[in-house]
């Protein structure tokens, strides 16, 4: 694959500092050197150390990534909200795992997204994922179909741009119609897969709007709300609704009640947003509900 941009500027600049600029990372150009790839000015290779004058033309070509042997193929369909040469949206059900691990090694979303790739003879065939879910979350995860995406979209979320929302149910009635949770998380002493605020944990930020309280006559009492994250710790959305009182309804791990027959906790990422540098512009995916939690969402 292959990617060609057009300098412009009234002094020269150096193909390393141009490159970075577009987000070819240090990663990046080891790789296009060890694997066979290459950096073109004007169709002549050249070395990251030279110059460029305004109107030079320069490409990398980036080498093909091949099946990894360890990541089985699994040719279960997927639900795509959009694909392209660069991107794959997909809504993941809840109690699918996004990455193959200890759990699981063979029916994750990663063995999905592999066999799809098969399946469409895609020329890469390693699945990048952006964005991740936990296994029992449900809605839009972002997948970039070559390294190049993956590493500009990485940059997005170390500075916090790609913008999403989750929709989440939540014991108790909130009091506050906005809230903005700014506490720390760090993983629970002795226990591998909890997190809890803690004073040593990482910064983290997660901010919500109410949409509905649960509170008459004849329901169980819960709060509807619209959650944003501004960054992105495992299980932070879950791990900062218990902190505060009100775990998510469903979600055993952090102590929500199972209410209506949930076996999973309340929690849907419905919208995304983020900056697309192949057609400079934004794209903006949203899904809908899951039939278990449209069940939550139609109680009167």
């Amino acid at each position: 694959m292959q990617f060609t941009w057009t300098y412009s500027g009234s002094e020269q600049r150096k193909v390393r500092t141009f490159l970075q600029a577009h987000g070819v990372s240090h990663r990046m150009f080891s790789q296009m050197k060890h694997n066979g790839g290459a950096i073109l000015k004007n169709d002549k290779q050249v070395y990251t150390s030279d110059y460029l004058d305004d109107g030079d033309q320069v490409t990398i070509i980036m080498p093909t990534e091949k099946s990894n042997d360890l990541v089985v193929a699994d040719y279960k369909p997927l639900t795509i909200i959009f694909e392209n040469e660069h991107w794959l949206v997909v809504d993941k059900p809840y109690g699918l795992t996004t990455v193959p691990g200890h759990a699981d090694r063979l029916h994750t979303l990663v063995n999905q997204v592999k066999g799809h790739l098969e399946e469409i003879k895609a020329e890469d065939l390693v699945p990048h994922v952006v964005t991740r879910l936990d296994r029992d979350t449900s809605g839009i995860v972002l997948l970039a179909k070559h390294r190049f995406a993956h590493a500009v979209m990485d940059q997005q979320l170390q500075e916090h741009t790609v913008e999403k929302f989750y929709v989440a149910y939540v014991s108790g009635i909130l009091s506050e119609d906005h809230g903005d949770i700014h506490a720390p998380i760090g993983r629970m002493d002795d226990d591998f897969i909890k997190r809890e605020v803690r004073d040593d944990g990482k910064p983290s930020r997660t901010e919500y709007w109410v949409e509905r309280r649960y509170d008459d006559g004849g329901v169980q009492p819960m709060t509807r709300v619209k959650v944003q994250l501004h960054t992105g710790r495992t299980h932070q959305i879950r791990v900062h609704f218990q902190n505060i009182g009100h775990p998510l309804v469903g979600d055993n791990l952090y102590g929500g009640p199972r209410w209506y027959g949930l076996k999973r906790q309340a929690l849907h990422a419905y919208h995304m947003k983020f900056y697309d540098p192949f057609i400079e512009a934004y794209r903006e995916f949203n899904t809908t509900l899951p039939e278990d939690l449209k069940g939550l969402h139609d109680l009167t």
